[in-house]
């Protein structure tokens, strides 16, 4: 592993005078501002080159903050950002807004916090992801487990143009033997299509040990599922603040991905990312 580029595929940025970010109230320690030079300080303590910045906020204002950020910053090679899904019309107007800058990337819409169970089914939904997959976009879908996860899969399977990408593998509810078996059948069903990939990130589970030993199982299964060539290394920094931070959430990560060939390592903590976000080489 020693001299791999690193390109963290799920870093969050906000800043509380741009947007909302109303799902912060319940979360009391990451209600504050968290800046660019913060990231780069973790990065730099854990020796990772450079990052994709992810939305944290269903708000146009998060999303134009971070290609703000991101033009700012040669290290921020993308920003995955939000669009107005189900309004084919505005979110039209919105990609092509988003896409006169170089950074942008790739959509996501925080399915886990909208009210909707059957949101990624939507015709409006379809309508505008296909403007995505024309576009050579790709689609983050956050915490898809339990209510999105067998979406995720239909969704992949309707649009196979679209590329779909699981974050945190779903989520996979690691205290619970039954919920996990139900996570492992949609996972499976996920990785069955060629057309997603999924991000070894935010595997903080609450009441859940959090080291190499107890991710082994879940790193192995998804490893098997989908190969290195369709997963990616992603801090999930500054949430991960909230389960002992950047520096614990990559060195318990870097000990499984080491156990892997080199080649899977350049897949796992580079070259998938490159390739779906369509990012070039590490500079």
């Amino acid at each position: 592993m020693s001299g791999l580029p690193t390109v963290d595929s799920h870093l969050h940025l906000w800043c509380l005078g741009r947007s909302r970010y109303g799902w912060l109230d319940s979360v009391p320690e990451l209600k504050r501002t968290f800046t660019a030079a913060q990231a780069r300080t973790e990065l730099d303590a854990a020796g990772v080159a450079e990052a994709i910045l992810v939305q944290a906020d269903d708000t146009l204002e998060d999303t134009g903050f971070l290609l703000e950020t991101a033009d700012a910053e040669p290290w921020i090679r993308g920003v995955v950002g939000w669009i107005q899904l189900d309004s084919p019309a505005r979110a039209g107007a919105q990609l092509d807004q988003w896409l006169e800058s170089d950074k942008f990337c790739g959509v996501r819409h925080l399915v886990h916090d909208d009210p909707r169970d059957g949101f990624l089914a939507l015709a409006p939904v379809r309508e505008s992801l296909s403007l995505l997959a024309a576009a050579g976009l790709p689609f983050d879908v956050p915490d898809a487990f339990p209510r999105h996860l067998g979406a995720a899969a239909d969704l992949a399977g309707a649009l196979p143009e679209l590329t779909v990408v699981v974050d945190h593998l779903g989520k996979p509810p690691l205290t619970d033997p039954d919920a996990m078996a139900r996570w492992r059948r949609e996972l499976t069903a996920c990785a069955g299509r060629p057309n997603t990939v999924a991000k070894l990130s935010g595997l903080h589970i609450p009441g859940a040990e959090y080291n190499a030993s107890a991710l082994a199982p879940v790193f192995h299964e998804s490893l098997e599922l989908f190969g290195a060539e369709r997963l990616m290394y992603g801090g999930d920094w500054p949430v991960s603040v909230l389960s002992g931070g950047y520096q614990q959430t990559w060195q318990v990560l870097k000990e499984l991905i080491e156990t892997l060939s080199p080649a899977e390592q350049d897949n796992v903590l580079a070259a998938t990312a490159r390739r779906v976000y369509r990012r070039g080489t590490v500079a």
